[in-house]
């Protein structure tokens, strides 16, 4: 079965006329969460300020459950057409260390700290001792 198919001017004159309502756009997908708003663990004004545009990115960062994904089926009314689809890259997280040992030279290393504060402190003791 389609899923019906909207223009983003669609949603954005869509909450235009009909203030009660709360319709956006993520990654493509249009949902109505306007039965949802008092249930939203964030508050509902977080859902209605973006009410009309596209929340790929504030839904991204806030970096929501699979569970919240999930739910999120329930309250899908549609999709953007094809024409006006935005496919974003996902960002990559990655926690590994990716130092490379080219860059370990030594006035970036720890040596050159210690190595500048003996000598600082030799030259101190040396002028005022």
């Amino acid at each position: 079965m389609a899923s019906k198919q909207f223009t983003r001017e669609e949603i954005s004159k869509w909450k235009a006329e009909n203030k009660n309502d709360t319709v956006f756009i993520i990654d493509n997908v249009v949902y109505d969460v306007t039965k949802f708003l008092d249930e939203h663990p964030g508050g509902h004004e977080v859902l209605q300020n973006v009410a009309g545009k596209d929340a790929s990115e504030d839904f991204d960062d806030v970096g929501h459950s699979l569970d919240a994904k999930d739910l999120m089926q329930k309250y899908k009314v549609g999709e953007i057409v094809e024409s006006e689809r935005v496919y974003s890259q996902k960002r990559q997280i990655s926690w590994e260390d990716h130092k490379q040992e080219h860059d370990s030279s030594f006035t970036s290393s720890w040596k050159f700290p210690v190595l500048l504060g003996i000598v600082v402190t030799l030259l101190y003791s040396y002028l005022f001792g």
